[in-house]
């Protein structure tokens, strides 16, 4: 009770988060090991200094539900809710360029992207996003697709390359364990 007090003080730092919440899609094992691939292709071709995320933390953030101190249960709840509310048919994602985010001086987010490829991924986050307002939850409004590859200093501007397609078949709720590099499925669906 006391902690809770002095945060409302003046001069007391709010506490800093240590858990994010998150709507994700993983590429399946085998397109995994491809954007790997890909990742240390680019890397190589384009001298860049960052090191490729680990394979299995290739992701799609599909919605942002936010950063805690500790985990809120009710928002895990209104996400899950809204996840078993979603109700599609798996689709095929397809992404053909390379691209920097300039946003970050010095620690710009390399990522793949797509073209019409993303089109039925976007619907999906929409569709999301809808049963998420239903849910009681904040849908992220803006969306743009993307995998983050890795992290430098150079902003590269978009590059072709071959296309990684895979058929997506399951999203999950995370949870993110901030300044760990850690994930933990909450929960996944199986599209059908």
């Amino acid at each position: 009770m006391a902690e809770t007090l002095q945060m409302g003080l003046p001069g007391f730092d709010p506490p800093t988060p240590t858990d994010r919440l998150m709507f994700l899609l993983y590429p399946d094992a085998a397109t995994a090991e491809t954007i790997a691939r890909e990742a240390r292709r680019l890397k190589d071709a384009l001298n860049l200094r960052g090191a490729p995320l680990l394979t299995d933390r290739f992701h799609i953030t599909l919605h942002h539900l936010g950063d805690y101190v500790g985990l809120p249960r009710d928002l895990v709840r209104k996400g899950e809710d809204a996840g078993q509310a979603l109700a599609t048919a798996p689709f095929e994602v397809t992404f053909d360029r390379a691209v920097s985010f300039a946003n970050r001086p010095g620690n710009n987010p390399f990522t793949l992207q797509g073209g019409e490829g993303v089109q039925d991924l976007i619907d999906f986050q929409r569709k999301l996003g809808l049963e998420m307002a239903k849910a009681g939850l904040k849908p992220d409004k803006q969306f743009l697709p993307h995998i983050t590859l890795l992290y430098d200093g150079q902003v590269v501007p978009a590059q072709a390359i071959e296309p990684i397609r895979w058929t997506v078949n399951r999203f999950v709720l995370v949870q993110s364990k901030l300044g760990q590099t850690q994930h933990i499925v909450l929960r996944a669906w199986n599209l059908a």
